[in-house]
């Protein structure tokens, strides 16, 4: 089912790129990366990171129905209030965020005002999905995304067919809004949830419990995003708004392929990890990844490589040809993530929140400086050697740091 569910959310994507592409264009691909990268920053602060936390704490105590429901209640009540204050702000700063994010020449203001109405929305569903993740409930959890995929497929399409641009970003956050009433159906069937939803249920103990999550989700999900942004508001300046688009195009397809690995690492590598209880039993865990995983992921690069005017013809339009320049650097990047990502699910696995922060930390502060440097000296093939950089100096760090384990006895 999950195979399903992931081949699916491709299968969506390529779509969906395939009509920004047509009907939008370079320009238009470029203002809805700049909106992702604002939204998922929005996003991370307005569920501060409980979703991990949320799906914890929910599998541990579902057995303990007293407990059970300070959790729900505690996380519920506390982030859709939260949601609604940011909410306000968003509506009411609209037009001073549509300059920050889109600048002066576009006028998108309204969509703030969108996702000011959406975003409650939006992150009811994240908190129902993550509720029933915690129960156990798997299956629901892959029809629920399918579902999601599906409503995705048919809004974009809609919308992007009628609104050009206005509406390609209109999708981006009026789909998992209405995955809301998916998610509250199938919640339902579990447990009554606005049995739990009451304030007498409400514990700021609980809210304590969250704090290491928020730190982790605060420096991968907001400065993360923030920094994307920003490094591609460098990109317009100095290249033009359609070198963001190219950008945003091989970031899709990259994001597509990357899938095999973050899969993989999810659902068989981070639970063996934490399973491990001793160096030499992890390092056999990384070697097999080594072994057996990258070499099948190398090929497929290979062959993206080789097929890259293809990918372009068929995911996008003959407007995008020049992503062709960007393949090179970009797939040789994705390999040195590939290869790194076994090491950092480490930190999820033993919970090394330190070490996780200031690895992502360093690792931003050298894709934003090396971005700039080589986006003035080689134009907009310089963002993709930057991302190129990044990931080999962020291998080096850890296998660095965890070199006891990679080359010791």
């Amino acid at each position: 089912m999950n195979s399903v569910s992931i081949v699916l959310k491709i299968a969506v994507g390529f779509i969906t790129s395939k009509f920004i592409a047509l009907f939008v264009g370079p320009t238009g691909m470029a203002l809805v990366g700049n909106f992702r990268n604002f939204l998922a920053s929005t996003q991370a602060i307005a569920t501060l990171g409980f979703e991990t936390g949320i799906v914890k704490y929910v599998a541990e105590c579902k057995n303990d129905t007293a407990y059970l429901k300070k959790i729900i209640a505690t996380c519920t009540l506390f982030l859709i209030s939260f949601s609604i204050i940011l909410s306000f702000g968003l509506f009411i700063f609209s037009d001073l965020l549509n300059i920050l994010i889109f600048g002066k020449l576009f006028q998108f203001a309204f969509i703030f005002k969108v996702v000011a109405i959406a975003l409650p929305f939006y992150i009811c569903s994240l908190l129902l999905i993550a509720i029933i993740n915690g129960l156990g409930c798997f299956k629901k959890v892959i029809i629920i995304n399918c579902i999601g995929y599906a409503i995705g497929l048919f809004v974009s399409v809609l919308l992007i067919y009628e609104l050009k641009t206005q509406g390609a970003l209109m999708s981006i956050i009026v789909t998992p809004a209405l995955l809301f009433f998916v998610s509250l159906y199938y919640i339902q069937s579990e447990i009554a949830l606005f049995d739990y939803i009451k304030f007498e249920f409400f514990d700021r103990s609980v809210i304590k419990k969250f704090s290491s999550y928020s730190i982790m989700i605060f420096v991968s999900s907001i400065i993360g995003p923030l920094v994307l942004l920003i490094i591609r508001q460098n990109l317009f300046t100095k290249v033009g708004i359609n070198a963001g688009g190219f950008w945003e195009a091989i970031t899709r397809i990259s994001s597509y392929y990357m899938l095999f690995i973050t899969t993989i690492l999810s659902l068989y590598f981070l639970p063996k990890l934490a399973e491990s209880d001793s160096s030499q039993q992890t390092k056999k865990i990384f070697f097999s990844y080594f072994k057996n995983i990258l070499p099948v992921f190398s090929f497929g690069l290979i062959l993206v490589y080789f097929i890259r005017f293809q990918l372009i013809s068929i995911l996008l339009s003959q407007s995008f040809l020049p992503t062709e320049k960007l393949f090179f650097w970009q797939l040789v990047g994705d390999f040195l993530r590939a290869t790194s990502y076994i090491l950092a699910f480490q930190f999820y696995a033993k919970k090394m929140t330190k070490a996780f922060v200031m690895s992502e930390l360093l690792s931003l502060a050298v894709l934003y400086f090396s971005s700039i440097y080589f986006v003035s000296n080689f134009g907009f093939e310089g963002i993709v050697m930057s991302h190129c950089i990044t990931y080999f100096i962020y291998l080096i760090g850890l296998l660095f740091y965890f070199r006891k384990i990679v080359f010791g006895k």
